[in-house]
């Protein structure tokens, strides 16, 4: 047959067009060497945000991915909860907030990375460290060790997990977001403690690993002796002084844990980390040869339900970037996406250049990342924590603010400081709802057991994990005795008294029925020994105790061999003397009578009589319910419990968590007073609002609020950089692409259907404070407020010049001699 050589020349063409497009596409996968992790054929650099998919409701993952991403990251990182998924041995829920496959697609739709941490040992403040009870039980198993129980369990799990990614092609050569996984977790904080079988299976973690799965690389956060095929990472503050760097010439210098605060647990005072801090630690990495950073947390969100690990506080690391409730925490959220903005500008010298690093004191230095003719960044740093100074640097002196880093991305021009915040900042408000007020609260209280009322007997009292075996936090234990009443104390003013030892974590005492006092311990003595003074009768004596966990340990090495629970009871000053009651046998039961029928939900609200609240409060153990309308808005929606004690939440049957208002910090507040509500949770109206009170509080002072961040600010001096987002590079060019760079203090409503209706507080001088309790200083201009109005009122966003000519004459400035900071504080709201 003979080809028309018009046909055959199109052929050839099309021919030599797909040899190219061949030729030209870059590999897809991902590898890594001693600079960078190189995605698809390109080096990156990589900033990272945890967000863990169990702590907010998918209807809320989209906006708060959607913030991360407009906050300057391109990598997602999130453990995967065994317990969670595997609650009982062999039955597997990935639904609802569990989805772990939608999340993970969601991330790739916004064209992010997703880091997945596979674990499965995963501390992360959840219930013991994200292994399922039942792991516990399983014969002769150490967990974390060469132990051939636990190897299989760990191997079956992470099996399922990566066949679940690649069955719904989620790794990055599958054209997925997953670019890297973990294995293991913080492993150095108990190796020792498990000797030779610490060595041993840790090699075995790698090679089970990367045996199941070799498409992307993987990692293992703080494991110094690292096996060779995975990258070694950091975990920390400031990894650029404590991390001894890779244990391997070919590996980079990767970040997976700098803590934008810290979680709390109940009776801890406020977590906080300032933006400039994290930013200076962040420069001074990617300055020393880092090229990956992840922010733990960058949205921390709510432990709901049980999930929370042994104190820790139902809202989780709230100072994070985005706070609880998924709203943008200012300035961190915005000095840190400058931050980002301005290390990619120097991308291009970090990933191909050469570094140079000059000491010119003991407290500065200079850092040089530059690539021969073409690319040029610097880094300044003045590494003293007080005291402020100036560097030369090519023939130019730059003024470098106490503990901070310069960026110049061109080698010449500051584009950012870490100690100087351009950046908005806000406060929190919380405003008690119009459409959810006035509730009408209605009780039915438990019935305290006795011995007889227990179905599992036992000559002393059971260990409480075991018991329980994580399905409540509650259980009842009860015992009866007889006294005549030569037994008993002759005096009335002396009453025995009942000593409890318990291994933690909280306990309700009760002696025939009556309340006698309520004892626990804390996050770092879970032990405790309760005494109260008790009425004791002549004959039969039923003593009850509500034993109870608040979560189970997540850290630290033999976890399975951690227990709870009361371990000697005696009674004290009887006529005879000490009583020990320890072995006098004992009823047992798991659980509250409301958990059992669900009285948190619609259904089993019915199977029990409720009563309308009158009169003083009735007491501990109570329930309480009532109904609310969906509140006015789209607003962000929380629970104000701050004259209840302790106890559990549910609206419409979702479990909001644990809650704990009478452990008092040292600052004498409550850790938390204010629960999450997602809104995903709520109906338009009749929304069902259950509350188990533990030991006796006020339901009519509970109050159902919106939460808002309306109230922002900007705090500028006269020294500033100008914006980072003045400039762009473009290829080798480096250029401003704004006419003026002082473009003076900023502020923006946080929606555009907003306007700042208020200025709250102006003043241009030496204010000082923070946003929501900003004051004057010795020194101010009497023009502020009138200038910072005429800029700003109305509008959704304004800039006011931070220029002394603005404010006063200069004849009349009223501190010619001061360094000026221009301090706003103004309310945004509805036209």
């Amino acid at each position: 047959m003979t080809i028309p050589i018009s046909q055959f020349l199109a052929l050839a063409l099309l021919s030599f067009f797909v040899a190219s497009a061949i030729a030209d596409e870059k590999p897809r996968g991902v590898t890594y060497d001693g600079r960078s992790m190189i995605i698809n054929g390109n080096r990156e650099l990589l900033f990272s945000g945890s967000i863990h998919y169990p702590r907010s409701p998918p209807e809320m993952w989209h906006d708060i991915i959607r913030k991360a991403k407009e906050g300057g990251l391109n990598l997602i990182q999130t453990y995967v909860f065994w317990n969670i998924h595997e609650p009982v041995q062999g039955q597997f829920n990935f639904e609802g907030n569990y989805d772990v496959v939608k999340f993970i697609k969601m991330i790739g739709e916004q064209d992010l990375y997703v880091n997945l941490r596979v674990g499965p040992y995963i501390e992360a403040e959840w219930n013991q460290g994200g292994f399922p009870y039942w792991l516990r039980e399983v014969p002769n198993i150490t967990f974390r060790s060469y132990n051939e129980p636990f190897m299989h369990h760990m191997k079956k799990y992470a099996e399922m997990v990566i066949d679940l990614m690649k069955k719904e092609k989620l790794f990055a050569p599958q054209g997925g977001p997953i670019i890297m996984a973990q294995i293991e977790n913080e492993y150095n904080n108990v190796q020792l403690a498990y000797r030779e079988d610490g060595k041993k299976y840790i090699k075995w973690a790698a090679d089970m690993a990367t045996g199941l799965y070799n498409g992307v690389p993987w990692v293992m956060c703080k494991q110094k002796d690292a096996p060779p095929q995975v990258i070694n990472t950091c975990n920390g503050r400031h990894c650029a002084d404590t991390f001894t760097g890779p244990n391997g010439p070919n590996k980079p210098s990767l970040w997976t844990e700098n803590w934008t605060a810290q979680y709390r647990t109940f009776g801890d005072p406020p977590s906080q980390r300032a933006a400039e801090d994290i930013a200076f630690s962040v420069a001074r990495f990617f300055a020393k040869n880092g090229t990956l950073t992840n922010y733990y947390m960058y949205h921390g969100g709510t432990n709901f339900g049980r999930t929370g690990s042994s104190f820790v506080t139902t809202r989780y690391y709230d100072e994070a970037p985005l706070d609880e409730f998924g709203l943008k925490r200012e300035p961190k959220w915005s000095h840190l996406r400058d931050l980002h903005r301005a290390l990619r500008l120097s991308r291009r010298a970090l990933l191909w250049g050469t570094p140079t690093v000059q000491k010119i004191s003991q407290d500065l230095e200079i850092t040089v990342w530059e690539k021969p003719g073409s690319d040029c960044a610097a880094f300044l740093t003045n590494n003293h924590t007080k005291l402020p100074s100036t560097i030369k640097f090519r023939g130019q002196e730059y003024y470098l603010p106490e503990k901070s880093v310069s960026i110049l991305p061109d080698c010449k021009t500051v584009v950012y400081n870490t100690q100087t915040v351009v950046a908005q900042h806000n406060s929190r408000n919380f405003i008690a709802s119009e459409k959810a007020k006035n509730l009408k609260w209605e009780m039915y209280q438990e019935k305290v057991p006795t011995i007889n009322d227990l179905p599992l007997k036992n000559r002393e009292p059971l260990e409480l994990y075991s018991l329980t075996k994580d399905t409540s936090d509650y259980a009842w234990y009860s015992t009866s005795i007889n006294f005549n009443r030569h037994d008993l104390p002759m005096r009335p003013d002396i009453l025995p008294v009942m000593s409890i030892a318990s291994m933690g974590h909280a306990l309700g005492a009760f002696v025939n029925g009556e309340f006698v006092g309520f004892g626990h311990g804390n996050n770092i003595e879970k032990s405790f020994v309760f005494q109260k003074p008790v009425i004791l009768k002549p004959g039969t004596n039923h003593i009850t105790l509500l034993a109870e966990t608040i979560g189970f340990p997540n850290s630290g090495a033999y976890m399975e061999k951690r227990f709870a629970g009361p371990r000697g009871i005696t009674l004290q000053g009887l006529m005879a003397g000490t009583l020990d009651i320890t072995l006098n046998n004992w009823g047992h039961k798991v659980g509250l009578s409301g958990e059992k029928e669900q009285i948190f939900t619609e259904e089993g609200a019915k199977k029990v009589k409720w009563t309308p609240v009158s009169g003083p409060p009735p007491g501990p153990i109570t329930w309480y319910k009532t109904y609310f309308d969906a509140p006015e808005g789209n607003n962000p929606v929380a629970l104000k419990m701050d004259k209840m004690q302790k106890g559990m939440m549910w609206v419409n049957g979702n479990s909001l968590g644990r809650y704990w208002v009478s452990f008092l910090s040292p600052l004498g507040q409550p850790t938390q007073s204010e629960y999450h509500i997602p809104r995903a949770f709520l109906k338009p109206k009749d929304n069902l609002l259950v509350i188990f009170e533990e030991t006796g509080g006020h339901p009519e002072t509970i109050e159902v609020q919106t939460v808002n961040r309306d109230t922002i600010c900007s705090i500028i001096s006269e020294y500033r950089p100008p914006s980072v987002k003045s400039f762009e590079r473009s290829g080798s060019q480096f250029n401003a692409i704004v006419e003026d760079l002082k473009s003076g203090a900023q502020l923006a409503c946080p929606e555009n259907n907003q306007v700042i209706k208020k200025i709250e507080f102006a003043s241009y001088g030496n204010p000082d404070g923070a946003c929501g309790n900003l004051y004057v200083g010795n020194c101010t201009s009497s023009n502020s407020l009138k200038v910072v109005e005429k800029h700003c009122l109305g509008k959704n966003t304004c800039a006011i010049p931070v220029e002394r000519e603005a404010f006063d004459e200069l004849s009349k400035d009223p501190c010619p001699n001061t360094f000026k900071t221009l301090a706003v504080q103004a309310k945004c709201g509805l036209p």
